[in-house]
């Protein structure tokens, strides 16, 4: 079963486009310092999305810690994990998904589209090389 826990979040930025069908997706800032979508496995993200806010609402974001994440792909607890084109998490394998991003460890496992449990950040993060 999925679970937030402790986590450092962000809820201090605004949407900057529609995000009310991207909850526990990844997010990444745009230029105006705004929460958008990540579009890319080699996008750098900001967190992981905890509300659904509407574009200029204020969107609460984790960037640190134990929370819910939308898996992509089968995921296995302990996994390292990286966010697909879509924003939902999938399994990294370092050395392989070297232009991509590591954003942490999958704490529980999942199937595609379930909600799982990631610790995001930290020395997780970073390029898989």
């Amino acid at each position: 079963m999925a679970f937030n826990n402790t986590m450092l979040k962000d809820g201090s930025r605004l949407a900057g486009a529609d995000l009310s069908s991207s909850q526990f997706l990844g997010v990444k800032l745009n230029s105006s310092s705004k929460v958008v979508a990540v579009s890319g496995a080699t996008d750098y993200s900001y967190g992981v999305l905890l509300n659904a806010p509407t574009s200029g609402q204020a969107a609460e974001v984790c960037i640190f810690g134990l929370t819910k994440a939308k898996a992509g792909g089968t995921v296995a607890a302990a996994d390292q994990v990286m966010f697909d084109n879509t924003g939902k998490v999938v399994t990294c394998v370092p050395g392989t998904d070297t232009t991509k991003y590591k954003i942490g460890t999958a704490v529980t496992g999942g199937a595609s589209g379930e909600i799982i449990t990631i610790a995001f950040g930290g020395s997780a993060m970073g390029r898989a090389a």
